[in-house]
């Protein structure tokens, strides 16, 4: 990367652009877009600073929304496209960690981009010109991959608790180093003070984008190392020095490494898996048991996925992710310790999709490969005996499907209208009889047809329940 003093723009933006400067103010590109577009990276979306104040560009544009009104920011619907609009602005006093208790218009763009976090993210590029405005160094910055904050790290931080969090997130997503200073700052008792009080949900956002990142270990080990995932994510802290390896070689890693490399080695497009990852062995450590086998000591941690699964309700509700989120997450850490056997029978199988869900199948197999990614910090090579396993046991499964077998209850040829019509009472005596015919349809597929369901049922009501 060279730093440049020009920059290529869509043809909207120009054209907003010319908008305003055709009533005679200036419209600047500001934010992560510019940054992005200066690292050759594809900006998404488009932040524009002015001089002209909310109600002057109320009136300019047709279709404006007062998003942010109060601190000077409105976003303009123009030709098919969002832009988030801000007025020039300084800011002081940050009573609550994240909001300025007082906001004041600024003359200029160079004193807008002095209230701004990092020195990346304080470039401006003049939409008439298509000029640089880089007042901070950023460009120097971002070619020696750094994260700074503009000024004082100590002042930015106290003023918004979120932007330490950030800096760990932009570390993680950007494959940058947190400058000494900056990162030194994290720890100052009043920067952490200010860092707890955030909401959690800010905290999840934050956390989430690191989770896509190419290496999510990078912002798990800050958050750990800056003393920030003690605050947001208690839970996890006994995993660091829960030892795990012993003479069978299964684990070079702790619990906590081992779980951060499972991160790294799941799919980054899928957020669920990776925070399946996160969480797969959260429990370990109350589940950690030793075994003398001749000898030589066996670490054992029977039953953990419950306990990990537990521990993921508990920390995913407490950073309010949704019910939909937290079961799904928790549910793929609850089944992950499965393991396939060729000599499993078709009803084996059978048992496994119902357990596990269709919809889960996929995830789970991509958790395995991550699980195993992270015992030594290496990915399995396609064609490995882990590949393999889980290649014919997919084929397995798909077999059955395409059998069209029962895999849920819905998927029986009787349902409890049915049974009411042999004189089965409606209630609890009908549920659980669906659940036997479910269980013997599973066993045996060839059951599964209305005249024998009938019969069995008939059969196990007079034997249970007259």
């Amino acid at each position: 990367m060279f730093f440049k003093k020009s920059i290529t723009v869509p043809e909207n933006l120009l054209k907003t652009a010319k908008i305003f400067s055709d009533h005679g103010f200036k419209a600047y590109l500001v934010g992560g877009a510019v940054r992005d577009m200066l690292m050759n990276k594809e900006a998404h979306d488009y932040d524009i600073a002015t001089n002209a104040t909310p109600q002057q560009v109320m009136k300019i544009f047709k279709r404006v929304i007062p998003t942010g009104i109060a601190h000077g920011t409105v976003t303009i619907h123009i030709f098919g496209e969002e832009y988030e609009t801000t007025t020039f602005r300084t800011e002081s006093d940050y009573s609550d960690g994240r909001h300025p208790d007082k906001v004041e218009y600024a003359a200029t763009i160079e004193e807008d981009l002095s209230r701004r976090d990092f020195t990346m993210n304080a470039i401006a590029v003049d939409l008439s010109t298509l000029k640089i405005v880089d007042p901070f160094d950023g460009q120097k910055d971002i070619k020696n991959k750094i994260i700074r904050t503009v000024g004082k790290a100590e002042e930015r931080f106290t003023e918004d608790g979120l932007r330490p969090i950030r800096a760990i997130r932009f570390s993680s997503q950007l494959n940058f180093k947190i400058e000494d200073k900056t990162y030194e700052a994290i720890m100052i008792p009043n920067v952490r003070e200010k860092t707890k009080g955030i909401s959690v949900e800010r905290f999840r956002d934050e956390f989430c984008k690191m989770m896509k990142s190419e290496k999510p270990s990078v912002g798990l080990k800050l958050l750990e190392d800056t003393g920030l995932m003690d605050v947001f994510i208690p839970q996890f802290k006994v995993c660091r020095n829960c030892t795990q390896q012993d003479y069978r070689g299964f684990h070079k890693f702790d619990v906590a490494d081992h779980n951060f490399y499972a991160c790294d080695g799941a799919p980054k497009e899928n957020l669920y898996v990776r925070l399946a990852a996160f969480y797969h062995d959260i429990g370990k450590p109350e589940c950690r048991t030793t075994e003398n086998i001749d000898g030589k000591i066996a670490v054992h941690f029977h039953g953990h996925e419950s306990m990990s699964a537990k521990k993921c309700v508990e920390s995913m509700t407490a950073l309010k992710f949704s019910n939909d989120e937290i079961k799904k997450v928790s549910h793929l850490v609850k089944e992950h310790m499965f393991f396939y056997e060729s000599n499993w029978s078709d009803a084996a199988v059978r048992r496994f999709i119902i357990r596990a869900g269709m919809e889960n199948i996929d995830d789970l197999f991509a958790l395995r490969i991550a699980d195993i990614h992270g015992m030594n910090n290496v990915a399995p090579v396609p064609g490995s005996p882990v590949y393999l396993n889980l290649a014919e046991f997919k084929n397995r499964i798909e077999k059955i499907t395409e059998e069209k077998a029962a895999l849920s209850l819905k998927d029986l040829l009787v349902n409890g209208n049915d049974l009411m019509q042999i004189g089965i009472p409606k209630g609890k005596i009908i549920g659980s009889i669906l659940n036997e015919l479910f269980e013997t349809v599973t066993e045996s597929p060839e059951m599964n047809q209305k005249e024998k369901l009938i019969t069995l049922a008939e059969n196990i009501y007079k034997e249970k329940y007259r």
